[in-house]
């Protein structure tokens, strides 16, 4: 089994705060095999982790957090980065015709574009997989409703710690039952459904400094593109 963090933020991303470097610090230090950078609408980050990742005795896998027309889709196995605003069955299409995957994050989370609210259960249900643990929960009901849409629907299971700060790389991971450790392996184990998740909350406080973090980033880079 390959311990897998599926679901980070590099400071590429319009909320994320460190760069790649320190998210391969942390993954390397709390003992992870794998780790993919999975940044807002940025690919760039992603594929230099991927070029960095042996160097931490890691597999990079690339990735990127793609924002569809109705919310937010993971992307595996890409290399080209796929353009927002695409409705969701297109964006699933886009991801496939690299070769890649694509897993459904928070889907019942609307407030943090979950896109459950926007789209029909046979097109939710045509994700390759379903990300049914996520670190940033308040209650974990939006977690439990995803796990049971994933069950329903016989869905790989996917977590991830959706970290906007290094310190949180690691709390929530895939546990990816892969034939060979490399990247191509362990996506298609996940494709697969040979998968388990293991998660731990993100602490409060932290989920708040990393919210507010983000909004003042998003600011300040605002304001920057208008000077």
């Amino acid at each position: 089994m390959l311990s897998v963090e599926l679901h980070t933020h590099s400071s590429l991303s319009h909320d994320g705060r460190d760069p790649v470097d320190h998210l391969l610090e942390q993954a390397q230090s709390v003992g992870l095999d794998a780790l993919a950078v999975t940044d807002h609408d940025e690919i760039d980050a992603s594929l230099d982790a991927v070029e960095k990742a042996p160097c931490y005795g890691l597999i990079g896998i690339p990735g990127m957090e793609i924002t569809s027309a109705a919310g937010h889709v993971l992307a595996f196995g890409i290399r080209e980065a796929i353009p927002a605003g695409l409705p969701f069955e297109a964006t699933l299409d886009r991801i496939h015709d690299q070769g890649g995957i694509a897993v459904v994050p928070h889907p019942f989370q609307a407030s943090r574009h979950g896109v459950a609210p926007h789209v029909t259960g046979p097109a939710l249900a045509s994700a390759d997989a379903i990300e049914v643990y996520n670190s940033r929960l308040l209650t974990g009901r939006a977690n439990r409703k995803a796990e049971r849409f994933a069950a329903t629907h016989d869905l790989p299971m996917t977590a991830g710690s959706d970290a906007h700060i290094a310190e949180m790389v690691g709390q929530a991971i895939t546990e990816v039952d892969a034939d060979e450790p490399t990247a191509a392996a362990i996506l298609e184990a996940i494709a697969a459904g040979r998968t388990s998740v293991v998660g731990r909350r993100t602490p409060w406080h932290i989920s708040f400094r990393q919210a507010a973090g983000g909004a003042k980033r998003r600011m300040m880079r605002a304001l920057g593109d208008l000077l």
